[in-house]
């Protein structure tokens, strides 16, 4: 079991952007995770970039017996691994939206021990709640969706430090004070060109199955 805490990546702190950089460039395996709206894109292809990640987008359509199987096969790749996930939305839009998760907290527990066990840490993006809100509209998100914003983000926060027990995790925001147009979170530079990530598909989406999984405020 990891001792680690979360770590705050953000704005206040320059040098800490290149500590991210560092510890990045010391694992094997990345979850990377975050709310609806939150931009991934360019901290994957970075990865990618600059430390020779395999890139991979998880399905979300995970199987009914054993849905953390396909994330725990990924695992088994060769070299480094950084995965835009979406276990961690499971576990809290699953009971925003369904009033459960296809995922228990028993599983990602197992399988956030396998992620420490691989030199991995998980890696929480994050950025504003006004941000996402005009984001979301802007993209078509209806009233209810944008509604559910703030309990998404503490439901977020509560999951990653509840993980942070059995694996590290990194909090970053969407674009960590780096150089412009380098370091997590930057879009690809003039010249630069983005990492198309291959999705890893893990099955046809069948009936989900009850989960513990505490319900966030905001329910519906």
């Amino acid at each position: 079991m990891s001792s680690l805490h979360p770590i705050r990546v953000g704005p206040e702190r320059r040098e800490d952007g290149m500590k991210l950089q560092h510890a990045f460039a010391q694992r094997r395996t990345l979850i990377v995770e975050g709310c609806d709206g939150v931009r991934r894109d360019g901290l994957l292809s970075r990865l990618a970039e600059r430390h020779g990640f395999a890139v991979t987008r998880a399905s979300p359509d995970l199987p009914h017996l054993d849905p953390v199987r396909p994330y725990r096969e990924l695992l088994q790749h060769e070299g480094s691994l950084a995965v835009d996930a979406g276990l961690v939305g499971e576990l809290v839009y699953g009971p925003l939206r369904r009033g459960q998760s296809r995922v228990t907290w028993i599983q990602a527990f197992d399988f956030a021990e396998a992620v420490a066990e691989r030199d991995g840490l998980f890696v929480h993006v994050t950025a504003p709640a006004n941000v996402l809100e005009d984001r979301l509209a802007a993209g078509g998100a209806g009233a209810a969706d944008l509604a559910e914003i703030d309990a998404a983000l503490t439901g977020f926060d509560q999951a990653f430090r509840t993980l942070a027990q059995h694996a590290p995790v990194v909090t970053v925001d969407e674009e960590p004070p780096m150089d412009p147009g380098s370091g997590p979170g930057a879009e690809p530079g003039p010249g630069e060109t983005p990492v198309t990530l291959e999705t890893a598909s893990f099955a046809r989406r069948l009936p989900r199955i009850r989960s513990p999984v505490r319900r966030y405020a905001g329910n519906r």
